[in-house]
């Protein structure tokens, strides 16, 4: 990772994204939180996990890095003693699979959107990050894929996962379960802070508030939403999140519009009046405008048909 762009990430962050799959924390405590019904929350390093337990055994929404699946599996004892056996990812990021292997090779059916399966197979450059991923062995690969969308029916409950194109990723998926009326957004939502959007895997800031937008008309105000980064939340605090989303595209789409290189762009403070909220997360403000504008400027490129260079006029945070 270009160590410019590391100094500006948040210390975690940072090392998360150093070495994919690999916890860089041994005291990292996995903390739970009963959201009735059988499903739970669980908080380490990496994603937000969810969690259904029951009689048809133990279903878990990503699972966070390799070496943290003892003590994943140790919070769930607390509440199961049966198989986990599907493990739902989210998208394909590594702080969300990187379990993968541990659980593949132990029983668990991994199930993923058709992109995640693909996109970890390949493995490739992470261009957010300038951060080469290697492939995924086979035990970590979800075995089960589908497209728009999918229902589990276990624990008493259905589980609906639903796919949604170009916002964090090309490979996002929410999901929902209706009689419990608790919603894991993955990292579609980032709670508290700005979100990663990862252009390079066909992430774009309009794509984020579509899906936001979705999520919204989906809930209620007593929804309890479990978010792919930050505590647990609820529909007030994600119109608020969608609501700074929206300003911050409407910004940056004009001044991209204008033909504003990514110096003016961010000599321009687009983000100004959302900064001290929301810019001292996993991004702080100028990778936060970076990434954004990349977002738009690869979508630009690809509506034109040109081919994206990698470096733009002024950009300085990146190397490959």
């Amino acid at each position: 990772m270009n160590r410019s762009l590391a100094l500006l990430l948040c210390p975690a962050l940072a090392l998360a994204l150093a070495a994919p799959g690999h916890a860089q924390d041994p005291d990292v405590v996995i903390k739970r939180t009963d959201l009735g019904r059988g499903l739970h929350m669980l908080e380490g390093q990496g994603g937000n996990i969810g969690v259904s337990v029951g009689a048809d055994g133990v279903i878990l929404i990503d699972d966070q890095f390799a070496p943290l699946t003892p003590k994943i599996e140790a919070a769930i004892r607390e509440v199961s003693a049966e198989p986990i056996r599907f493990v739902l990812n989210t998208h394909w990021h590594y702080d969300h699979t990187g379990g993968n292997e541990n659980l593949g090779k132990s029983g668990s059916v991994i199930v993923a959107h058709h992109e995640v399966r693909r996109r970890m197979a390949a493995g490739g450059l992470m261009e957010a990050f300038g951060r080469e991923v290697p492939p995924a062995t086979p035990d970590a690969l979800p075995v089960v894929t589908f497209g728009e969308d999918l229902q589990l029916h276990l624990n008493g409950l259905r589980l609906e996962a639903h796919h949604v194109s170009a916002a964090h990723t090309d490979g996002d998926a929410f999901v929902w379960w209706p009689e419990a009326n608790v919603l894991h957004a993955g990292d579609l939502y980032f709670n508290g802070f700005y979100p990663v959007i990862d252009w390079g895997s066909g992430g774009h800031i309009d794509g984020m508030i579509a899906a936001v937008d979705r999520l919204l008309a989906l809930i209620d105000d007593q929804t309890r939403v479990i978010p792919g980064h930050g505590p647990l939340s609820n529909k007030a605090e994600l119109r608020t999140y969608r609501d700074m989303l929206a300003e911050v595209a409407a910004s940056m789409n004009a001044l991209v519009a204008e033909g504003k290189s990514l110096e003016e762009v961010k000599a321009a403070k687009p983000t100004a009046k959302f900064d001290a909220r929301w810019g001292n997360g996993f991004l702080k403000i100028e990778p936060w405008v970076e990434m954004v504008y990349q977002g738009i400027k690869r979508r630009q490129a690809n509506a034109s048909g040109e081919k994206p260079p990698h470096r733009h006029d002024g950009e300085s945070s990146h190397s490959h």
